[in-house]
């Protein structure tokens, strides 16, 4: 089976991304601010929890965004919705096809 999706799913896919990528990026800039705000510790314990947040994040930011292709999309979508990034109302727009393959990634790695 080719791994590739349907055209009407791409272009729903790339609008997704775009704003599912921002959600993410707004969710981790919070937790940033609210870790750096911490009344625990010094400045340099603030820092080393940022750090370490930001690092943890890029990798699960990595896993679902890069390698931005059409042969991705779904895997992509399935690591989204598996972060909880990819809600029921993003999914609503894809083809039967497309969430079955989504929903069948999710429970895979559960």
């Amino acid at each position: 089976m080719s791994s590739d999706i349907p055209e009407s799913d791409w272009r729903r896919f790339k609008e997704v991304r775009s704003r599912l990528l921002e959600r993410f990026c707004g969710q981790i800039l919070r937790k940033v601010a609210a870790s750096s705000q911490s009344a625990e510790g010094n400045a340099h314990d603030w820092y080393l929890k940022v750090f370490e947040l930001i690092n943890e994040r890029n990798r699960q930011m990595s896993h679902a965004f890069d390698d931005f292709r059409r042969s991705t999309a779904v895997m992509q979508l399935g690591i989204m919705r598996r972060m909880k990034l990819l809600t029921d109302e993003d999914i609503v727009g894809f083809s039967e096809q497309t969430r079955t393959r989504i929903e069948g990634i999710e429970s895979a790695f559960q």
